[in-house]
């Protein structure tokens, strides 16, 4: 982690302050749903609560990437037809996309930054799925996937100039956009974010997950291990673009624990296709509703 100075600190916290709160209703459905004894209608009552989720969801499960042979038109048939955790993770991604700005003086691509999160979130979902234990729940993973890169949302918002002159650098020496981020700003992207997950009042490990997902990957923490490598896969198949191109090569511990380097990792997994087109039918979809 680097050291920032007071003023630093200070400018950082002033610009995490400034971005919106996320909505209580889904941090409502993660409690829910990590209780063994939750019952759908539940999620379902949580959901319909919010007219704004509920047309989202709607609007994407009819929309022709699900092909349903009938219309979905109330959320507990989408819960009957997708499950509970497909929803659950949804109504996150809406959430996420609420608290995005529309536009930012930096340039940052949102709708691609917003494709690259939901790819890598789901990917990072897969990895768990497959090479998981099953001692980690996959929607942690997901979680992580959606909201590893939200630092840098803050900083295209808050501190464009200073973005604006790391993603050219970044481009210019092809250094990782966190490491240009350091030496143009005083700290990256994977610090502001952790501090803005910890102001949602997401679980501390999400938070240390969130910070440190650039470095001190812990091959014994499975969603570090499972959001370091589906970072990777998203940057080197180009499933969206989070304003970086350097694909990081793994370390020995974790190709051991996958069984390969990325590209023995690709190839075990098949094709992806369906993983970015699912990402940007919802992230579309959601910009429409």
């Amino acid at each position: 982690m680097t050291e920032t100075s007071t003023e630093l600190t200070k400018k950082l916290s002033a610009a995490v302050e400034k971005m919106p709160a996320f909505p209580k209703s889904v941090q409502r459905i993660l409690e829910l749903t990590r209780d063994s004894n939750c019952q759908p209608k539940e999620l379902v009552m949580v959901i319909e609560k919010d007219p704004v989720m509920t047309m989202k969801l709607l609007r994407i499960l009819n929309s022709a990437y699900y092909s349903f042979p009938q219309k979905i038109t109330s959320v507990n048939q989408s819960v009957v037809y997708l499950g509970i955790n497909t929803v659950k993770n949804m109504a996150l991604s809406f959430a996420a996309m609420g608290v995005l700005p529309a536009q930012n003086a930096a340039g940052f691509d949102i709708q691609r930054y917003l494709t690259h999160s939901l790819a890598t979130a789901s990917m990072a979902r897969m990895l768990c799925q497959k090479f998981g234990a099953g001692d980690t729940d996959p929607t942690d993973c997901y979680i992580a996937g959606l909201l590893h890169d939200f630092g840098k949302v803050v900083f295209a918002q808050f501190m464009p100039a200073e973005f604006k002159e790391a993603l050219a650098l970044s481009a210019e020496q092809g250094i990782s956009l966190h490491i240009a981020e350091q030496q143009t700003i005083g700290a990256d992207h994977s610090i502001v974010g952790a501090m803005l997950v910890e102001k949602w009042q997401f679980p501390q490990s999400l938070t240390d997950t969130i910070r440190y997902h650039h470095s001190d990957i812990s091959p014994e923490n499975m969603v570090q291990c499972c959001l370091f490598v589906a970072n990777q896969i998203s940057k080197k198949l180009s499933m969206g673009d989070s304003g970086n191109h350097v694909v990081e090569a793994l370390s020995p511990e974790l190709i051991q624990r996958f069984g390969g380097d990325i590209d023995d990792i690709i190839a075990r997994l098949g094709d992806l296709a369906k993983i970015v087109e699912e990402a940007q039918t919802v992230a579309q979809g959601s910009q429409e509703a």
